[in-house]
């Protein structure tokens, strides 16, 4: 064999051959040790794959497949699904049943005329938390189930009772009769590190005990309320959901339960939520078969860089109140619609999407204080956390004749003084309502009807001192106002000196 130019015997052929394979691999590989150095002295930088089969062995038995059934009702309402017909050959092929279609290896529904046999409704997975049978899944997974069968790896098909289930976070904790079961262990997820070897296992399609493997590509991911996820892009698809994430030492750090999709397959981006989260849900749902979480009454949205930087605050921390439910804890602490929570005993709420998180987090009854930014300072509020509950239906101020228009400003706004009725219907000390806005106001995103409730950190009190707060203001720099529409608050920047494009 020759190499760049170099005609190798039969030894150093082979060497070069695997040098050459390794290299084309990415994989580091040490010369060849010397004779009297022996087989002991392993070359330590050689680099392989990890090898996930010990890994399987241990916990695949832990992992079940989840099946919910739906009795068939007359007049729901519910088609068959449409579906791409590679995937229906796909099924077909496998023998697997298609999702939202009656099972044909169960004999054909309504045997007998009673219309109300079940019928196969979805398929999803689980993991075994303890020998005693309980099974943590998505919430979604079992949410409108009429009977829940569970299979193990030794093909058991056991019927479980749904403990509790917790839509917030996509968690729910099911039962099945059974004792000896093979149970997972729990990981820590704050030592789980980016770009670390992660494996998945569950039932994607329904084909039982798929594993999939992958690495970290994130952590705190902010894509719903109460939970920061795990990104990875381990291959998640329908089926996949309520399956453990695992680290190489086999422990569960995670739930896969949601896809970033076009097409509703894989596309590389998988969210696994954190056991350490879904844990403390668990424990709740087991003991109380629901979640009791703390509120205070607030709709919030994030800081940008540039309402920060506009309102002294510097940098974009924590979270901007945009409205202060009436009679809520937030509103008895004095909580205003334009401040800024910047801390919750003492923890710095870096982006918005923590306050819910610890305010969830605490239990109702506890006095806990919290830091806000308002007009320029800050101040600490006092706040006794109440028990979540649903939302109310938010009823809509009651239309009024404006007073007539008192100042227009070189911004492009006419505002005029807000009437006592309207006040008390904003639940507002003072502010001015918009007649008309054009120009600079107008590209700012005001419009006719909203309420400027402050200016560069000053509270408005009447549209004679709103216009000689404008007249006064150096029109090179941008202008924050505090501005309410509807029953939420929120800051924009009206650039005087800006052009439109």
């Amino acid at each position: 064999m020759r190499v760049d130019g170099v005609l190798l015997g039969h030894q150093a052929r082979r060497v070069a051959l695997a040098s050459l394979a390794a290299v084309s691999l990415g994989v580091a590989v040490a010369a060849p040790a010397r004779a009297q150095q022996g087989p002991a002295q392993a070359p330590a930088q050689a680099q392989v794959l990890p090898d996930f089969t010990e890994l399987v062995d241990r916990v695949g038995p832990a992992v079940v497949n989840i099946r919910t059934l739906e009795r068939a009702r007359a007049g729901n309402g519910r088609g068959t699904p449409e579906m791409d017909e590679s995937l229906e050959e796909f099924f077909r092929r496998f023998g697997i049943p298609m999702p939202g279609r009656p099972d044909p290896r169960r004999g054909p529904p309504g045997n007998g005329g009673s219309g109300d046999e079940p019928q196969q409704r979805g398929v999803g997975s689980g993991f075994i938390l303890s020998a005693d049978g309980y099974v943590m899944t998505n919430a979604h997974v079992v949410e409108g189930a009429d009977e829940v069968i569970v299979t193990l790896t030794d093909k058991r098909e056991l019927k479980a009772r749904i403990v509790g289930a917790d839509t917030r976070t996509d968690v729910a904790v099911v039962k099945i009769d059974a004792t000896g079961l093979p149970f997972v262990r729990i990981g820590d997820v704050g030592r789980l590190r980016v770009g670390e070897w992660v494996v998945a296992i569950g039932s994607p399609f329904g084909l039982d005990n798929t594993v999939t493997a992958g690495i970290v590509s994130a952590k705190q991911r902010d894509t719903g309320d109460y939970l920061p996820f795990i990104q990875t892009d381990v291959a998640i698809n329908p089926g996949n959901s309520g399956g453990p994430l695992l680290n190489m030492r086999g422990e569960v750090v995670g739930i896969n339960s949601q896809i970033y999709s076009r097409s509703g397959g894989f596309m590389g981006i998988s969210f696994a939520i954190p056991i350490d989260e879904a844990m403390r849900v668990a424990d709740q749902l087991r003991t109380n078969g629901r979640v009791v979480r703390g509120r205070i009454g607030v709709q919030i949205a994030p800081v940008t860089k540039e309402v920060a930087e506009s309102i002294g605050l510097g940098k974009p921390v924590g979270a901007l109140v945009q409205n202060v439910e009436a009679g809520s804890p937030a509103d008895k602490a004095g909580i205003e619609a334009g401040d800024i929570i910047t801390k919750v005993d003492g923890r710095t709420v870096e982006r918005s999407g923590e306050l819910p998180r610890v305010i969830g987090n605490t239990k109702p009854g506890t006095r806990t204080t919290l830091q806000v930014f308002r007009r320029g300072g800050y101040r600490d509020l006092a706040v006794t956390v109440a028990e979540i509950e649903p939302e109310k239906p938010r009823r809509a101020a009651q239309a009024e004749s404006a007073p007539r228009a008192t100042s227009a400003t070189p911004i492009g706004l006419s505002v005029s003084d807000l009437s006592d009725a309207q006040r008390r219907d904003l639940k507002v000390r003072g502010g001015v309502r918009v007649e008309n806005a054009d120009g600079a106001a107008a590209r700012a995103g005001l419009r006719e009807g909203d309420v400027i409730l402050a200016m560069d950190n000053v509270e408005i009190t009447s549209a004679r001192q709103f216009s000689a707060l404008v007249d006064k203001a150096d029109r090179s720099k941008p202008i924050s106002v505090l501005v309410r529409r509807g029953e939420q608050s929120n800051f924009l920047i009206i650039r005087p000196g800006a052009s439109a494009r």
